[in-house]
């Protein structure tokens, strides 16, 4: 799985505030009680939605479903200007019912369906930590890579991920170029 530089770098910060949620200072897990406060507080965490998605993000910890490992994994290799409407989703990413509810008050918000799509991804690489990789931008050992310019080849990994992505969704493949 490669990892956007979006998600390499915001992972960590949804690692951190889970982290902070599981247990109090006497090393006992509260992790069910905190989750039951900060979704008490939803309208508070719609403020933090775009400048710290983890804090947000975290209340909908165990909300998620991912029944395609595969487009998830492609789907964490996008920059956020890249990401699908939500509404594509529905065979990749589905909700819980309590979840549901939350998502459709942030769906309100301008900038609720990048937000939801960036939730589920930050849940998505929590719960599959063992096997996060590098980002995207690092080089792989294929050959023919080496002599293109590390931004032209983190275009074309980003567009295949994107091509690969809609194929999962069930969308004809893009004919090749050339």
């Amino acid at each position: 799985m490669k990892l956007s530089r979006y998600f390499a770098n915001h992972a960590r910060a949804y690692d951190a505030e889970m982290d902070d949620l599981v247990s109090d200072s006497e090393g006992k897990n509260v992790l069910d009680k905190r989750l039951k406060e900060k979704r008490s507080q939803l309208e508070f965490l719609l403020v933090m939605m775009d400048d710290s998605p983890e804090m947000l993000a975290a209340a909908f910890h165990q909300g998620f479903r991912f029944p395609s490992a595969k487009a998830m994994d492609l789907l964490v290799a996008l920059e956020p200007e890249e990401f699908p409407a939500w509404d594509q989703l529905g065979r990749t990413i589905t909700l819980a019912p309590w979840a549901q509810a939350m998502a459709d008050r942030v769906l309100l918000e301008p900038t609720g369906e990048q937000f939801m799509v960036i939730a589920a991804c930050l849940e998505y690489l929590y719960t599959r930590a063992d096997d996060r990789s590098a980002p995207v931008d690092e080089d792989e050992d294929d050959e023919n890579d080496n002599d293109i310019d590390p931004e032209e080849q983190e275009a074309r990994d980003r567009e295949d991920a994107g091509a690969a992505w809609m194929e999962e969704q069930g969308f004809d493949p893009k004919p090749p170029k050339g």
